[in-house]
């Protein structure tokens, strides 16, 4: 499954409100909004985390393992009609996704423990992760919600987005409500966090456009900023 798709670079940076404001009108001069995005050019995204027993996925982020996957379950602006099941892979600062589209219903049956018609599902994904969560002891662990502003370009398959408001907790059945019971995931609520994904190069016209004095490149995991709490 690795030979279909190519790793990205994929760069985090946590900024202040002002420096994001900054760079946002920098940025919209030059880049387009996702057409994904809602009309105030944002979407918020709701995903829950799978970890073994062991928290295998969050130790081998706190020990800093370079080569590293983990699973979740996603789904956009409260619309349980497209659901994504995606593994996300890592090595360094390059990143690889799939991801496989399921069911409302298919959801609630992973979330609920009953697994057994995943082992002939269509999905490769699906069908892999079965066999994770029978033989690794893969489980559901954590919510994490969070608002995206994301903006793209062309050349160099670039895509910088904004993340705020990051709130999570300990998995439970409220996954697939409107209303979710959580907190926030980070010590300011008002905490920003940039983001920029892109192929095998990022164009010297976004590279200055990010550019802000002070700022450095970090490996701030949502995750594993969720894991605090549990």
């Amino acid at each position: 499954m690795e030979d279909k798709k190519h790793y990205r670079h994929e760069l985090k940076y946590q900024i202040s409100y002002a420096e994001y404001v900054a760079m946002r009108q920098r940025l919209k001069a030059v880049m387009k909004t996702d057409p994904h995005a809602s009309k105030d050019g944002k979407y918020r995204i709701r995903s829950i985390y799978f970890d073994n027993c062991d928290d295998k996925a969050l130790k081998e982020k706190i020990d800093g393992i370079a080569k590293r996957e983990k699973f979740r379950i996603r789904y956009y602006n409260d619309d349980f009609s497209f659901i994504t099941l995606e593994k996300k892979m890592k090595i360094n600062n390059l990143c690889l996704k799939y991801d496989a589209a399921i069911t409302e219903e298919e959801c609630r049956k992973i979330l609920s423990g009953d697994l057994g018609w995943m082992k002939e599902h269509k999905e490769e994904l699906v069908r892999e992760l079965y066999a994770k969560m029978t033989y690794q002891r893969l489980k559901p662990k954590v919510l994490v919600s969070y608002e995206r502003e994301p903006y793209i370009y062309a050349a160099g398959n670039v895509r910088v987005t904004f993340d705020s408001k990051i709130r999570t907790s300990l998995f439970h059945q409220e996954f697939l409500t409107k209303e979710v019971d959580d907190i926030s995931a980070t010590d300011t609520p008002g905490d920003m966090f940039l983001e920029v994904k892109y192929d095998a190069f990022l164009p010297s016209v976004i590279q200055n456009l990010i550019q802000v004095r002070g700022i450095r490149q970090q490996a701030f995991s949502k995750y594993g900023a969720s894991r605090r709490f549990g």
